[in-house]
């Protein structure tokens, strides 16, 4: 799991992380997304997987969202072919940069045997090392992890959330 501080944020005083960019579908342009996203829709009924969802809230109501409770991403490409305003690109969806991560509310950390994550993780970035008590604490390896959400969708308690990754000059 990534840390939830910086040393630079620590030093400016700036002890929370600030909320993350919504999940937008795989090849989006990370700095341009909102000025060339238009929302006409067309990456939602592209997608095979149907985890594409207009966003619902007070601010870019009509920009996409991916879902993974709905399922897991192949990274196939359709959203972004489908997608006439290069919002979305065909070339960048190998650049998924979101990462797993497994928060507290997951219920092998409660005691209650489930390791559906495990099972659903095809990379095999999710394992279970057994802790004393007869509990089980999930081990994800960010290295591994291609952050196509089949985890998060079989997870009973949503205990999958997805984050950028530090970057290296968050650190320096």
């Amino acid at each position: 799991m990534t840390s939830k501080h910086s040393r630079r944020n620590f030093l400016r005083g700036q002890l929370s992380r600030p909320e993350p960019p919504p999940l937008r579908p795989p090849g989006a342009q990370r700095t341009r997304f909102s000025q060339l996203c238009t929302g006409c829709g067309d990456c939602l009924p592209a997608c095979p997987e149907a985890i594409i969802l207009r966003a619902q809230g007070p601010s870019d109501t009509s920009m996409p969202l991916v879902d993974f409770s709905q399922g897991a991403c192949t990274f196939c490409g359709a959203c972004a072919e489908a997608c006439q305003t290069d919002a979305l690109q065909a070339d960048a969806v190998p650049e998924w940069p979101w990462k797993a991560i497994v928060k507290d509310g997951c219920l092998s950390l409660q005691g209650i045997s489930c390791r559906a994550c495990e099972d659903a993780c095809a990379p095999r970035a999710i394992t279970f090392r057994p802790m004393i008590g007869g509990r089980a604490r999930p081990d994800l390896d960010q290295a591994q992890c291609i952050g196509c959400g089949a985890c998060a969708s079989v997870c009973p308690s949503g205990a999958i959330a997805f984050e950028l990754p530090d970057t290296p000059e968050e650190d320096c």
